[in-house]
């Protein structure tokens, strides 16, 4: 998931350098989106994992 964030990231740069504003914009939401909820999973991924260990 995380790639699939960078991926947009980089996307939404090209976009931006090119003059593309609506794509950018958009690609730039959907990497932050992604990110979060990367952000998200990793957070339960450690707290499960931490618990289970206890």
């Amino acid at each position: 998931m995380l790639y699939y964030a960078l991926v947009f990231l980089v996307i939404a740069l090209i976009a931006g350098v090119l003059g593309f504003g609506g794509i950018a914009g958009a690609s730039a939401s959907i990497a932050q989106i992604l990110f979060f909820v990367f952000l998200a999973f990793l957070i339960i991924s450690l707290t499960i994992g931490f618990v289970r260990r206890v």
